[in-house]
């Protein structure tokens, strides 16, 4: 549209680019992750709490450290204090950095039960975090229309991605 209006689309493109933003921080938290769970697992004998502080702080810090520097960059980007929309919006789009510990949490709870080994409980994380990288690359590939050898494909680049982190904490010695 040339008259300067905004168009029936723009509802549609502004949704998608709040989930691509929440997609980007779920990606950053599970890579993050991967770190921290490999570490846990490789420590030799890590506790049920330990492991509970480490997930959940990890995930919090991140969270905290993206609304912070979400937060400040605001006034410097818009010249204007981030307002109670603005904030809203950062709270939604960062919350994955939150989310992405659940997996991890349940698991080392069910750990803690003493339905499995905690060890067995953080390297199903890890591998869970490889997966869902995977599933994210397939499910981006299939959602802008490539085959499903191409999804796959990228699919496959981003558990790459993820198991390149594990085998440098692997490689490291944690």
């Amino acid at each position: 549209m040339t008259d300067g209006s905004t168009g029936p689309d723009t509802g549609a493109h502004e949704r998608a680019e709040v989930w691509g933003e929440r997609l980007k921080e779920r990606i950053y938290a599970s890579l993050t992750l991967l770190a921290v769970l490999v570490g846990l697992a490789m420590s030799g004998h890590p506790s049920h709490s330990g492991a509970v502080v480490a997930v959940a702080v990890t995930a919090l810090g991140l969270w905290l450290a993206t609304l912070v520097a979400d937060l400040q960059a605001h006034p410097v980007a818009h010249r204007s204090r981030p307002g109670a929309h603005e904030i809203r919006h950062v709270l939604f789009v960062s919350s994955p950095l939150l989310t992405s510990a659940v997996g991890p949490l349940l698991l080392i709870g069910l750990s803690a039960a003493g339905a499995l080994h905690l060890d067995t409980a953080l390297w199903i994380s890890v591998y869970s975090e490889v997966a869902a990288l995977a599933l994210w690359g397939f499910a981006g590939g299939r959602s802008v229309g490539a085959g499903v050898l191409r999804a796959t494909v990228t699919g496959v680049l981003n558990a790459v991605i993820g198991l390149g982190v594990v085998g440098v904490k692997l490689l490291a010695g944690h």
